[in-house]
């Protein structure tokens, strides 16, 4: 029995250490290291090359090493009678949280606008409204949507949420499905997008979209690069209909250089760093999941794949 692994992190050692305190007989073999394909049984991984999971013919389950898996879905050979799981935590909650308040507050602060005179040497004061009276938005209320909107709720903003089905949070008023989603965007000051990425949601963060928000308005994107069309937030900027943008994630990652994005004065440019799952914490839980898989039970965070999430 073999788990292939592959990240763009390379911590060999310390991956083989870890697992091993949990399944000590599990073999661990780093891609492309692959040995003989059909000794592979599980795959622990993030952004691997298309077509490769797909030669593993003998395959149990396979472990996203984050809490996206969008990437896997673009590959048209991602084995889809396979069991899949992802991460989800309390630790990578946390940080989401933790980066989404930041941000939330540099939007309700002015501090884009401060930055900007600063640089200018002009001195002009801004008075920002009680965070009772700022309206939130957030899209997604998943576990890092619900965690997201918790913190903020108890920093006192005005929090709504937005989802595909209906949910309910104390302290936040939620909104679900498209016929309830322009309600959702005219009330949102400050919109934070932590959607996952599916055909219904690609490219959600529109020119329709950013003119339902009221004017003034900011976006923060943690969620994924592919929600966003850059050219139409660029243009909502320049009019004045939008005040600022915070981005963490992008379509091409590392973000070229040649990109508009980092140069704009109301955009801030983050390196897709807004929440990572702890190390020792995927370890565990890929263990877990790998003798869920052998005793054919469900895996912890399976993912339905009817939903792409």
């Amino acid at each position: 029995m073999a788990l292939i692994f592959h990240s763009s992190i390379k911590r060999d050692d310390w991956w083989r250490a870890e697992i091993g305190k949990h399944i000590p007989d599990l073999e661990i073999r780093f891609y492309p290291e692959v040995g003989n394909p059909d000794d592979i049984e599980f795959a622990l991984c993030f952004n691997m090359p298309q077509g490769e999971l797909a030669k593993f013919k003998n395959l149990k389950a396979i472990f996203s090493l984050g809490a996206g898996v969008d990437h896997f879905f673009e590959d048209p050979t991602f084995p889809l009678h396979i069991p899949f799981a992802r991460v989800v935590n309390d630790e990578l909650t946390s940080r989401m949280s933790e980066y989404v308040t930041q941000h939330v507050l540099n939007h309700h602060r002015y501090q884009i606008e401060y930055d900007q005179q600063q640089k200018n040497r002009s001195w002009e004061v801004r008075h920002a409204p009680a965070a009772q009276n700022r309206k939130v938005g957030i899209m997604g209320l998943g576990e890092l949507g619900q965690g997201a909107a918790k913190t903020l709720n108890l920093l006192g903003f005005d929090v709504a949420g937005w989802s595909r089905t209906s949910k309910d949070i104390d302290g936040v008023s939620c909104f679900h499905g498209s016929d309830q989603l322009d309600a959702f965007l005219a009330r949102t000051e400050i919109l934070v997008c932590l959607l996952p990425l599916t055909p219904e949601t690609e490219n959600i963060l529109n020119s329709e979209l950013f003119l339902k928000l009221p004017e003034g308005a900011a976006i923060i994107n943690p969620g994924r690069g592919g929600h966003l069309v850059d050219e139409d937030l660029i243009k909502a900027l320049d009019s004045g209909h939008l005040s600022g943008a915070t981005l963490d994630v992008f379509h091409v990652e590392p973000l070229p250089e040649e990109s508009p994005l980092w140069s704009h004065p109301k955009i801030r440019v983050t390196p897709h760093v807004a929440s990572i799952a702890a190390p020792g914490q995927v370890a565990e839980l890929a263990a877990k999941n790998i003798i869920r898989a052998r005793n054919g039970d469900a895996l912890i965070n399976q993912v339905d794949l009817t939903r792409g999430y």
